[in-house]
């Protein structure tokens, strides 16, 4: 095969070669930290067993189905940062289920009561997102309020 152009070597068409040194000249075979000497670094194990601790405390956060799923998930692989995410959901679970009851109550009074009833949901969306920053950034750390009690109630839960 030869070549008219001044300059330009020819590339064998079955290996994708230079007739003259055998450096590779496709584009699609190129790989810079070959040659560059260097070799791509891998992403530190710690960094991947992170955000799978991260997985179960986020998932926990999303809705009754969301905590179904992370406790599933925490069962194949316990952490501790895990655990503690899914003592707080459950927490929080609990006290939206003892508040509804309780804005049952709180519906027959009029305009006192509504507004009870909308601080007390406010409230716990508050606790909700602090909650889910919290597993968000890796943190374990309590929601306020009740936070360390639900640690204590659920000590044992999901170990």
């Amino acid at each position: 095969m030869t070549c008219r152009a001044v300059g330009h070597t020819p590339i064998d068409p079955v290996r994708g070669l230079s007739k003259g040194g055998g450096v590779p000249r496709s584009r699609f075979n190129h790989n810079p930290a070959k040659s560059m000497g260097t070799t791509p670094t891998p992403v530190p194990p710690s960094e991947v067993a992170a955000s799978e601790d991260k997985t179960v405390a986020i998932v926990c956060y999303l809705t009754l189905i969301g905590f179904i799923v992370a406790v599933i998930i925490h069962g194949n692989k316990k952490t501790k940062l895990g655990s503690f995410h899914l003592r707080q959901m459950l927490g929080l679970i609990v006290t939206v289920i003892a508040c509804w009851f309780v804005n049952i109550m709180l519906a027959f009074i009029p305009i006192i009561g509504w507004f009870t009833i909308l601080v007390v949901w406010l409230g716990m969306f508050a606790l909700w997102l602090m909650g889910f920053i919290a597993a968000a950034n890796g943190q374990m750390k309590p929601v306020p309020v009740l936070g360390e009690s639900y640690q204590k109630w659920f000590g044992k839960a999901f170990d």
